[in-house]
């Protein structure tokens, strides 16, 4: 199993991060292009536990469907999503939200595992890891441009 954790400080009230992160339309946004990210889920999505996402993504130009549920809601401060098809084994976000002095604190931690034993081991460290810490710096960059601030 693998953990990413992020965080980034941004000049915005949570009322303003939240809601942004809980409209699943912005995933789009906030994933850099090369992925060919589409939400296959009619819009507008509600979320709640227990909601269901439907993704399409590419990876080194492979299609890839993917679908998350999300696991737990608690507005404005955290939500999980949690993959139930996809490219990982296991893949559990949990987004957190919190206030502080300037702003709020966005927190990723990722806890994921990759499918084919040991060739998913040779997968993670040759590019996985690497695509992961592009997908987030893009991603670290909007926010960025959208709301302000830097990462932490």
């Amino acid at each position: 199993m693998y953990v990413l954790e992020r965080t980034q400080i941004v000049p915005a009230p949570r009322a303003k991060v939240f809601p942004f992160f809980a409209d699943a339309a912005n995933l789009e946004t906030i994933t850099p292009p090369l992925l060919g990210f589409t939400i296959l889920t009619p819009r507008p999505i509600h979320m709640e536990a227990g909601t269901l996402i439907d993704y399409k993504i590419k990876i080194s130009g492979i299609p890839i469907k993917w679908r998350t549920r999300i696991e737990a809601y608690d507005p404005p401060t955290m939500f999980i999503d949690v993959q139930l098809n996809g490219p990982y084994k296991t893949w559990r976000h949990t987004h957190t939200f919190r206030d502080v002095p300037g702003g709020t604190e966005i927190g990723d931690h990722v806890e994921y595992e990759l499918p084919f034993g040991p060739l998913g081991t040779i997968a993670h460290v040759l590019m996985v890891k690497r695509q992961l810490k592009t997908i987030f710096d893009y991603r670290t960059k909007v926010m960025t441009e959208m709301f302000g601030g830097a990462p932490s």
